[in-house]
């Protein structure tokens, strides 16, 4: 919804601005021009990104369509889930958890927990080093290491998304001035015509030169910059759970161990000690 408004207010504030001076829109309209800058910009895509970025623009566009997941609510039931997984393997041991992490989706403790739940990737990296405890390992360094690894290949493989999506607002406005250039030939080719067949030409050729612009920076640009705040929020949601584990690991409360976790997040939804606590407790309860 977000991204829908952004992009309303954007077309509205420039078109709008434009009529209400008393111009006229139908000059703006000029489909071969946008076919030049599009069209390149398309096939430079193409060029420029590896097969992988390409197939997974679909589902990039509906993450920005969606917006970050990541609030204050989805922080909070993180924080349960490691909490409820460490108290069980505290009170019964590590090996407790295996059933958990070996079948998450018939776990009845992730059950208690759908939005996680439906993450497959934030249940994937949770079972994966959950079940390396149990199989023994002790060296929390060695496991942060590798933890550190894993977040960094996934920062870069989401680096490459919104990669993409800067270089199209980088390169747009070079290519509103090839369309801007090839209707300024084009006007240099009918030079016999009176003034106004040449301004409407010349009015064309600039049309070239403002659709570039506006596309980069009205578009391309906020669209890349949206896509790399959704995904340091995820970052952050993964942070979390590796501060959370390796707070278990060091032998730390369930309590003290979500503490990490929670000090992990951001500001603005990191929800406080006695949310924590007040819904922790809850967990306990049921």
């Amino acid at each position: 919804m977000r991204l829908i408004v952004g992009l309303l207010v954007v077309v509205v504030s420039v078109f709008g601005g434009y009529a209400a001076m008393g111009a006229h829109l139908e000059v703006l309209f000029q489909p071969f021009e946008f076919v030049i800058i599009l069209g390149a910009a398309i096939g430079a895509f193409v060029i420029g990104n590896p097969g992988s970025v390409l197939k997974s623009m679909g589902s990039t566009f509906a993450t920005l369509g969606r917006g970050s997941r990541y609030t204050k609510d989805a922080y909070l039931e993180l924080l349960g889930l490691q909490y409820t997984l460490f108290k069980l393997a505290k009170s019964k041991g590590n090996l407790a958890l295996e059933a958990h992490v070996e079948n998450p989706g018939d776990s009845s403790i992730f059950a208690q927990f759908p939005g996680f739940a439906n993450d497959h990737h934030a249940v994937e990296f949770m079972c994966d080093y959950l079940r390396m405890i149990t199989l023994g390992t002790e060296n929390a360094y060695e496991l942060e290491a590798l933890m550190d690894e894993e977040l960094e290949t996934h920062h870069q493989e989401q680096e490459r998304m919104v990669s993409a999506l800067q270089a199209l607002a980088d390169g747009t406005p070079a290519l509103g001035i090839v369309a801007a250039v090839l209707g300024v030939i084009k006007t240099m080719g009918s030079i016999d015509q009176p003034p106004e067949v040449l301004g409407h030409l010349i009015g064309g050729a600039l049309v070239g030169t403002f659709f570039g612009v506006f596309c980069a920076y009205g578009f391309f640009a906020p669209m890349a910059q949206s896509l790399r705040n959704i995904y340091e929020a995820e970052g952050k949601y993964y942070l979390s759970m590796k501060a959370g584990l390796l707070a278990h690991m060091a032998g730390y409360a369930p309590a003290v161990s979500i503490e990490f976790a929670r000090k992990a997040l951001m500001s603005d939804v990191r929800p406080t000690f006695a949310e924590v606590e007040a819904s922790t407790a809850t967990l306990q309860a049921a």
